[in-house]
């Protein structure tokens, strides 16, 4: 495959590049300059015609859409997560789409809330995604405590884990007091992203894109 990512770092391309590194692609790395206006460029959007990141350029066309990638990745590979014929297929895709429409989604709202709501409206919006993501972390951790899936595990590791492991990133770094995420509430989700953290092909990535040594689980140290 000739495949190349579109790229800023600590961006959400990053989770695509965790995946990329694990599974041992070959891929050259475009990168996007998020403040210079590249996202808004034709020539951009026809790769991504939303104007956001990633993209990925494949032999059989641009991706776009985390998701959409991750999983791409996994039916090519069959690696990171269980192929359309294993029998705990529909878990993984209904928590793979979980993450990205619901905690993702939630995610983007706390960073941004003026978007849902107005600049008038900001602090509701915020309190109220910071509820939603603390329930939605609650379901992932209540979902590895009572199943032990294979594909959000510690012992293998996985595009969802990847995923969840940058929104844990920036729900600790970026929102405002009181608004921050403690980890130690949820300790099995703790527990799959301390250990994908600390593998090889993700201590390259987290060393190139300048996140630090443990960059789920304690961000910014």
């Amino acid at each position: 495959m000739t495949l190349t990512l579109h790229h800023a770092p600590d961006f959400a391309s990053t989770i695509v590049r965790f995946a990329l590194e694990e599974l041992e692609l070959p891929h050259t790395l475009a990168i996007v300059d998020i403040d210079g206006g590249t996202l808004a460029s034709p020539e951009y959007r026809r790769v991504n015609p939303v104007g956001l990141i990633p993209a990925l350029e494949t032999d059989e066309g641009p991706m776009f859409e985390t998701a959409a990638i991750l999983l791409w990745l996994v039916d090519r590979t069959g690696r990171l997560g269980p192929g359309p014929t294993a029998p705990d297929r529909g878990p993984f895709l209904s928590w793979l789409f979980f993450t990205s429409n619901a905690l993702h989604q939630a995610a983007l709202a706390m960073f941004y809330p003026h978007r849902p709501a107005g600049e008038a409206n900001s602090a509701a919006a915020q309190a109220a995604a910071h509820d939603q993501i603390v329930a939605r972390l609650g379901l992932i951790e209540a979902m590895i405590a009572t199943q032990a899936p294979r594909w959000l595990s510690p012992d293998h590791p996985g595009v969802l884990g990847y995923y969840i492991g940058m929104l844990v990133r920036w729900l600790i770094l970026l929102p405002p007091a009181p608004y921050g995420i403690d980890l130690d509430h949820f300790p099995h989700l703790k527990a799959v992203l301390a250990a994908h953290e600390t593998l090889p092909a993700a201590q390259r990535v987290a060393a190139s894109d300048g996140l630090g040594l443990t960059p789920f689980t304690h961000p910014g140290t």
